[in-house]
């Protein structure tokens, strides 16, 4: 059996010794999709133009598409500018994101499918950046929002509509005290992933309170990210569902 990591480990040696001292600012990993399952994501927020531009561009030319994640309001017009040049711009301005393509690159379902829960509506930003991830990734997202603990009655219909959907994970965002991913995760048999927000005001109000009662939760079966960390929850539900994807295909199969 063909070793992969024989492979990646010779790519590094002959790029790396070519490309180690050439003053290249952006070096993109094109490959990271086949090596673990998770493309690269281009973070928008602190980089300059000119770096925003060569890493979306030298991606998209090698993979077909990238999704591009906290966008500043200033940045749009970078993002803008690739669909002047003949590429499919796909933008989620909610989720500060956009997904930069070439016209034809489209995602292969895998079969796996996830769920993603917004506590309160302040919340579907990050929670857009979970589900677009995820999407990416090849994984069906279903979502729901605005059913925190609040009013608690919200949550009822939208969790059995996910239930019986037979989602393989679910990602539930939440700031304030971050209590709905301990509500679901004592309701469901799949994994849940807590997603805290920084929704909030006072002490703990940039999002530590959610993180905090989410990694205090006495409801198995969480998993918690780190704060406004979509992009974490997201792959990391993907991963869960296209396993259990691929399983269902080989035990049919």
């Amino acid at each position: 059996m063909k070793d992969p990591f024989i492979d990646v480990i010779a790519a590094l040696d002959t790029t790396g010794r070519s490309a180690a001292l050439d003053g290249e600012p952006v070096r993109v990993d094109s490959d990271r999709l086949q090596r673990t399952g998770i493309p690269e994501v281009v973070l928008a927020s602190h980089k300059h133009p000119d770096d925003l531009d060569l890493s979306i561009s030298r991606l998209v030319a090698a993979t077909g598409r990238v999704l591009v994640s906290r966008i500043r309001p200033d940045q749009w017009d970078v993002i803008a500018r690739f669909g002047d040049r003949d590429y499919a711009v796909d933008p989620h301005e909610h989720g500060r994101a956009a997904v930069v393509r070439l016209p034809d690159s489209t995602v292969d379902n895998t079969g796996g499918r996830i769920a993603v829960i917004a506590a309160g509506t302040s919340d579907r930003g990050v929670a857009t950046e979970a589900a677009l991830m995820a999407h990416e990734m090849g994984a069906e997202v279903i979502q729901a929002s605005d059913v925190g603990v609040a009013g608690l009655h919200r949550l009822v219909a939208p969790l059995r509509e996910i239930v019986e959907h037979g989602v393989d994970c679910i990602v539930v965002a939440a700031g304030m005290d971050g209590a709905l991913p301990s509500v679901v995760a004592g309701l469901v048999d799949v994994p849940v992933i807590g997603l805290p927000v920084s929704v909030g005001y006072g002490h703990g109000g940039g999002g530590e309170a959610a993180l905090m009662t989410m990694l205090q939760s006495c409801a198995p079966g969480i998993t918690v990210v780190n704060i406004d960390n979509g992009i974490g929850a997201g792959s990391t539900a993907a991963l869960i569902a296209n396993r259990m994807a691929a399983a269902r295909k080989t035990s049919s199969g």
